[in-house]
């Protein structure tokens, strides 16, 4: 079998009806941009029959790869597992309810190929067209804020979930990243940026999804993450 070229990571916890449309989607939209590429759902723990479902799309698809922990360990630890087993030179994720346009999908791929280490979706940029609450909204541009002045990030948008890599430039990231869960994103895109990584950034459409598993604790959590990693940047020198 040819490698494939693209790998596409969904991670999911407790997502049986957003998978019932990602996977099929992900599978027609991968196919106008390649013809060689692997899905796999990256499954932490889920306990709704998300993991049955993709065992049984396993069998009509050898497309679909799923990795499955038995017990939630975080988005950010799924990701990494991911990453470092996906086959393709390039491996992009996406949230599974499709929040992102999938039209974009082309122009992520895209940037990898034309030479960016990592490509990310924005939904702060001028251009882009978002649609969510106020509350969120307004939650959303004080922490990407924070970000920026705090880290010295030059990026507007960490946490969409819309994110493409270079597999061979991102690995070695992978190993200095100590955050597991939400915060896996941003820290990620700050020790990037710091070891003088390529970064593409360009606009979205987005839409909130239905549900949401980001939790006010894990928002809270996500705050003293930026000063711990500042700490671990500067103080620790890690």
């Amino acid at each position: 079998m040819v490698a494939p070229e693209v790998t596409a990571i969904i991670p999911v916890f407790n997502d049986r009806p957003a998978l019932e449309r990602a996977i099929p989607v992900s599978i027609e939209v991968l196919a106008q941009v390649t013809d060689k590429f692997e899905v796999i759902v990256a499954e932490d723990g889920s306990t709704d029959g998300s993991t049955a479902f993709v065992r049984e799309y396993e069998k009509i698809s050898s497309r679909i790869r799923l990795l499955h922990n038995d017990e939630r360990l975080g988005r950010g630890t799924a990701l990494n597992r991911a990453i470092r087993e996906a086959q393709g030179s390039i491996v992009c994720y996406y949230d599974v309810d499709l929040a992102t346009d999938m039209q974009h999908l082309p122009e992520l791929i895209g940037a990898i190929r034309s030479g960016a280490d990592i490509a990310t979706g924005s939904r702060l940029l001028p251009e882009s067209d978002i649609r969510r609450t106020e509350g969120r909204e307004i939650a959303s541009r004080s922490y990407n804020f924070l970000v920026r002045r705090i880290l010295g990030s030059r990026l507007f948008d960490h946490q969409c979930g819309f994110k493409a890599f270079n597999k061979v430039k991102i690995l070695p990231i992978l190993s200095t990243i100590r955050s597991n869960h939400w915060f896996w994103d941003t820290e990620l895109l700050v020790r990037a940026q710091r070891k003088g990584y390529t970064v593409t950034e360009f606009p979205v459409r987005w839409r909130a999804g239905k549900r949401t598993t980001v939790r006010v604790k894990d928002v809270f959590g996500m705050g003293s993450s930026i000063l711990r990693l500042w700490w671990q940047i500067h103080v620790s020198k890690d």
